[in-house]
């Protein structure tokens, strides 16, 4: 999780940053804007990694009930 969280802030610093200089901006608008950048990217990547994860449990769940219905013995007559 925290390699996630990092990973985001960085990524988000990055764009905000690039967009900024890209755009001429006064280096000190470049850094809070690539502040509020790695802060929104945390947390994007954070919320991400919430649903892929919620995801897979539940795909390893249900895989897991079908599994357990498909040996389950039918009734026998």
């Amino acid at each position: 999780m925290r390699f996630v969280f990092l990973s985001g802030g960085v990524l988000g610093f990055a764009l905000a940053a690039t967009a900024g200089w890209l755009a001429d901006r006064t280096p000190d608008h470049i850094l809070l804007d690539a502040a509020f950048g790695c802060l929104a990217g945390a947390l994007l990547f954070r919320w991400f990694w919430t649903v892929l994860l919620r995801g897979l449990r539940e795909t390893i769940l249900s895989r897991q009930k079908a599994a357990a219905a498909a040996a389950a013995p039918g009734p026998q007559h």
